[in-house]
């Protein structure tokens, strides 16, 4: 099923023999959706050897380094996927929109993000950063620092919340 916020691939009416090649962006999109451990192996294929990636809480530069970020992820959370919300390509770059829905210790969490993406003359990933904001998308959400953090956003709000 597509997802509706996505510009539908094929254009209604159009036979396969007219659709157009699948983007780079599109690829890792689909990657990210499906992927499970045994798919890390494939990273090789979509990102470049010296790929540098970037989140809130890693730096790393190589294949090997990115993978070990996302075998973390399937070790430390409980049923991990990516929902790929938006989907923006301009030249060699794109912008991904996502959903990154997962469980702690059985609480479902869900965070919401942006990753910018470059990339090389190959369509592989050269440069991979996520943009999200730990504090209101994780943080807030867990049991000690949550009433700590939404009262630290409350004290700094320029002005109280419509009602």
């Amino acid at each position: 099923m597509t997802d509706p916020k996505l510009p539908d691939p094929l254009p209604a009416g159009a036979s396969t023999a007219e659709a157009p090649p699948q983007t780079a962006a599109r690829r890792l999109a689909q990657f990210y959706e499906t992927l499970t451990p045994a798919a890390l192996a494939d990273l090789g294929q979509l990102y470049a050897p010296d790929a540098r990636f970037k989140d809130p809480f890693n730096e790393v530069v190589g294949i090997d380094a990115i993978r070990r970020i996302f075998e973390h992820m399937f070790t430390t959370t409980e049923a991990p996927r990516f929902v790929v919300t938006e989907a923006i390509e301009q030249g060699g770059q794109a912008m991904l929109g996502w959903e990154f829905r997962f469980a702690l210790r059985g609480r479902a969490l869900t965070v919401r993000g942006v990753t910018h993406l470059r990339f090389d003359a190959d369509g592989r990933v050269a440069l991979h950063r996520d943009y999200w904001d730990a504090a209101e998308e994780l943080y807030e959400k867990l049991p000690l620092l949550g009433g700590l953090m939404r009262a630290i956003r409350r004290r700094l709000r320029a002005t109280d919340p419509p009602r």
